[in-house]
């Protein structure tokens, strides 16, 4: 069976869906696997490393997918790459279905199997699959590293003989793992900590690491998870009384690191216009929520704004595309871990049984039918 690794066509996107390393596991799965062109240059991995590990270059993407029964993306292909997908291939990416709602009706017209993977259920099986952790987790670390350069102050303490130099502040909002990440790096850098989710489990997940939790605690607050791990969207008096506290802690940092995103829907915006203007200037805002809305109201997808109080607001796209190598290496580990967990050693193919948890979770499309209960036409309606 042929498997084709697609070159990424998206602004923004400098990762790649299979490493030489992944090469090596999959051919030793007994597919042929095919790489377009110039698919690892954003990642630092050139098409000669590709051919060492075992794979063929195409010259583009029509003569990567001639044939090829598995397709393997970062993003969901544009629509004119889709068409080039032969009928019956299973196509393994982040779908971005939910912001498309025309796109899954279109794949099952096409006959494309598709494996969204960051629909994946956070489940202990498939942990190791958990495409939106691993990239998470990258993206977290990278915004501290992104703040500290932006700031024209010191993160950490210093004792010198001129005096002493404050550590800076950090205000982490949101404690999944792109924020628990953030607050871990942001103290091994000497910052002083402090960090807000609505989350119940993330109080003590924040105290862990040294940091000290910001939160409004009352009933709702035990709601606030869904069963898969992801945050629940509040009420407007839950809200309105966690606004309250954000801005007042807000005033008081020099970073603050905005994370929180809610599953399928715009980013909840947290950190308003008046909040910025009370923040001292020098100050800096990292908005890794800025591809869905942006936390901070004063975001701009894809710049760098300064504020007429001379914040700085770093609203980057992709924020795990910035530290593409490493991405791309857990991203690439993802996709193999979920296709060898479903291979057929017989057949040499995916077996993908309809009854599987991981299965149901991630399928959008299969046999031209659209297969997940969130995008089944009488939802939809």
């Amino acid at each position: 069976m042929r498997l084709a690794v697609l070159k990424e066509r998206e602004a923004f996107e400098t990762r790649v869906a299979a490493t030489p390393e992944t090469v090596k596991k999959l051919v030793g799965l007994g597919l042929t696997v095919a790489v377009e062109t110039g698919a690892g240059l954003g990642a630092a991995i050139t098409d000669a490393e590709f051919t060492a590990a075992g794979a063929e270059i195409a010259p583009n993407a029509e003569d990567a997918l001639r044939g090829a029964g598995i397709v393997f993306a970062v993003q969901m292909p544009p629509e004119e790459i889709r068409a080039l997908i032969p009928r019956g291939a299973l196509l393994v990416c982040i779908s971005g279905a939910f912001a498309n709602p025309a796109l899954v009706p279109a794949l099952a017209e096409k006959g494309i199997d598709t494996a969204a993977m960051e629909l994946l259920p956070r489940i202990t099986r498939a942990q190791a699959m958990d495409v939106l952790s691993s990239q998470a987790n990258l993206a977290g670390y990278r915004a501290v590293i992104e703040a500290a350069a932006a700031f024209e102050r010191s993160f950490p303490m210093m004792m010198t003989a001129a005096g002493t130099v404050a550590p800076a502040r950090v205000f982490v909002i949101g404690a999944g793992v792109a924020g628990l990440q953030a607050i871990a790096t942001a103290k091994r850098l000497g910052a002083i900590v402090s960090a807000t989710d609505v989350r119940p489990a993330a109080r003590e997940e924040i105290r862990s690491l040294g940091a000290t939790f910001v939160g409004v605690e009352d009933e709702e607050t035990k709601t606030a998870q869904t069963a898969g791990g992801y945050a629940r969207e509040m009420s407007e008096a839950f809200r309105q009384k966690q606004a309250a506290l954000i801005a007042e802690t807000v005033a008081k940092n020099d970073i603050v690191i905005c994370t929180a995103l809610v599953m399928g829907r715009k980013a909840p915006t947290i950190v308003t216009e008046p909040m910025v203007g009370g923040m001292r200037r020098g100050s800096v805002i990292v908005d890794l929520a800025a591809d869905a809305g942006g936390n901070c109201a004063l975001t701009r997808p894809g710049e760098m704004v300064t504020t007429e109080n001379g914040v700085k607001i770093l609203g980057w796209r992709n924020w795990p595309g910035r530290i593409p190598v490493a991405a791309s290496n857990l991203y690439a580990r993802n996709l193999f871990t979920f296709l060898s967990a479903f291979w057929d050693k017989e057949t040499k193919a995916p077996k993908l049984p309809e009854n599987d948890d991981i299965v149901k979770g991630v399928m959008l499309t299969r046999s031209g039918a659209v297969v997940h209960p969130e995008f089944l036409p009488s939802r939809a309606a």
